[in-house]
């Protein structure tokens, strides 16, 4: 069975109530590591343009997300007729392995995925996610603390002891989705993704997506598609692709700040970089963390 992971807004537990059909596609993710992206990328290959029939969060529903109500969430993608596309940060040990079913599940330098994350997090609305999900709301007049600076939160990040399976978005959170991943590459319906490969390539990547998902691209649709999915693209886009179906973040502008690669590692000076280097190699498989910290 299944592991259920839960939290004050998601609960895996969905996906026990989810209605497959043969060839969908799960995109499963950690937070920061490209999930819009990919979502982007599937999207522009299942409709073969750039111009999407419906917003992408409303095309590529995150089944888990305890903010839109689940009958919602599963009407929607009822009524899908095209090849559906969903999102989940949820390990593949949480979700029901279908053979039927194709799986991305995309990685990035966790250093900067932390870093993406720290920055996401200033510009959620907090008081407007407890409310769509039931927590208690903020006491009149109270003040929020300061927030850390980056330094010091993702030195503190990259050290800090917590069971995996309860802190997901933590070091060792992230270690544990990666690694299960990595211990199913071997099946013929899963594809892992690095963030620096489409960095650095993305119309080979959205190529070697497309073969793995068997979808033929007519040659002269490629440059529109590949075009539509770069970072300055996207983000000319924000309010149609932000992962914002319900009104939670402050920007949806904001949402896309960067999308590089390799500048988080500066923040850290050279002793706490060896110090993430040394645990890190001791929480992932030698195989997995030189595919994950390669150049």
């Amino acid at each position: 069975m299944p592991h259920r992971y839960t939290s004050p807004d998601e609960d895996s537990g969905r996906w026990d109530r989810f209605a497959a059909r043969p060839g969908d596609i799960v995109i499963s993710t950690r937070s920061k590591h490209g999930t819009t992206w990919t979502q982007m990328i599937c999207a522009l290959l299942v409709h073969q343009t750039a111009d999407l029939p419906d917003r992408l969060p409303a095309l590529s529903p995150w089944i888990d997300w305890l903010v839109v109500p689940e009958d919602e969430v599963f009407a929607r993608l009822d009524a899908q007729r095209h090849r559906r596309y969903v999102k989940t940060h949820t390990p593949l040990d949480g979700i029901p392995i279908r053979p039927g079913t194709k799986y991305l599940v995309v990685a990035r330098h966790p250093l900067d995925a932390a870093v993406s994350l720290y920055h996401q997090g200033a510009n959620l609305d907090r008081d407007r996610i407890r409310a769509l999900t039931g927590e208690p709301a903020s006491a009149p007049g109270t003040v929020a603390k300061p927030r850390r600076p980056l330094h010091e939160w993702l030195a503190d990040w990259t050290t800090e002891e917590t069971d995996p399976r309860e802190a997901l978005d933590s070091l060792q959170g992230v270690a544990h989705h990666l690694t299960d991943a990595w211990n199913r590459r071997d099946l013929p319906n899963l594809l892992l993704v690095h963030y620096a490969d489409l960095s650095a390539d993305l119309d080979s990547e959205m190529r070697r997506i497309a073969a793995f998902l068997e979808i033929e691209v007519d040659a002269s649709r490629w440059p529109e598609l590949v075009r539509a999915a770069t970072f300055g693209e996207m983000k000319s886009r924000a309010e149609r692709l932000a992962p914002d179906p319900a009104g939670i973040m402050k920007s949806r502008d904001a949402f896309f700040r960067k999308g590089g690669s390799g500048s988080a590692a500066e923040v850290l000076n050279a002793y706490e970089s060896d110090a993430y280097a040394a645990r890190m190699r001791g929480l992932l498989p030698p195989g997995l963390f030189d595919w994950l910290h390669r150049p």
